[in-house]
């Protein structure tokens, strides 16, 4: 199990609501003294966790510099988990099966962004590739609040052979792509559904592309020319969500 850092009140807190069992050391500011810092400070308490009184300087050099709020936490980072495991949670889904393909993104500001809206839309999995792309890391974590211990993470070594295998199981396989021909929002969205989005700057592989079964374009009203990617894959996301609510008429 990898170790790691995470600083900052909101991501010291993420990490006390939902794995609190993770948390290996706490340090804090030994001069903070808010409202804040101490319903921290009581909730560790209600824990058992006795946090280390530390000066900034150590705070400082704990967080590599970043902005610690006064607070600085050891924890293990969540794992992510392997093809077989997909392959487990896919055959056992009771649901309508909604996976998002992040396809070698590397920005973990990404990745923990769409973790966030993955978490938020009732997304099954994220699954991502193990080359040329960013892990759970403490910024992903940081960014995701609380959604990379949530959502579960998939790590594949060969993504056109997983999609090739999820499209045998009945799953549509949907890309997201500037040139695509289909609305989101005149797409039948409520099927078994993967939705691959592509990495920063260069949208889908080639191979990744060509398992599509349909290519979705959001519609631009502006001037430029695409959105970040994990703001369309939230856009994207809450259509699925939105159509997936809709009671039958």
């Amino acid at each position: 199990m990898k170790s790691s850092k995470l600083w900052g009140l909101h991501s010291v807190q993420a990490a006390l609501h939902h794995t609190p069992n993770k948390i290996n050391k706490v340090w804090i500011d030994r001069q903070r003294q808010d409202k804040r810092l101490a319903q921290l400070l009581d909730e560790l308490a209600g824990l058992g966790i006795e946090p280390e009184k530390a000066d900034r300087k150590k705070l400082d050099r704990l967080s590599e510099g970043n902005n610690h709020q006064g607070v600085v936490a050891e924890v293990e980072l969540p794992a992510e988990l392997s093809e077989s495991e997909l392959k487990t949670a896919v055959e056992s889904l009771a649901a309508t099966p909604l996976f998002l393909v992040l396809d070698n993104v590397q920005d973990p500001h990404n990745l923990g962004a769409c973790l966030r809206s993955a978490d938020a839309t009732g997304v099954h999995g994220v699954i991502i590739t193990r080359d040329n792309a960013v892990g759970i890391t403490p910024t992903v974590c940081k960014v995701a609040s609380g959604a990379a211990e949530t959502v579960p993470v998939y790590q594949v070594t060969n993504l056109s052979r997983t999609l090739r295998w999820l499209k045998e199981r009945g799953i549509w396989v949907a890309g997201a792509a500037g040139d695509g021909s289909q609305s989101p929002y005149q797409t039948d969205l409520t099927v078994p559904l993967v939705l691959v989005i592509g990495a920063e700057g260069k949208g889908m592989r080639r191979l990744t592309r060509e398992h599509c079964d349909l290519l979705l374009s959001l519609p631009m009203q502006g001037q430029v020319e695409s959105l970040n990617l994990s703001v369309a894959t939230g856009v994207l996301l809450y259509e699925i969500l939105r159509q997936r609510s809709v009671s039958p008429a």
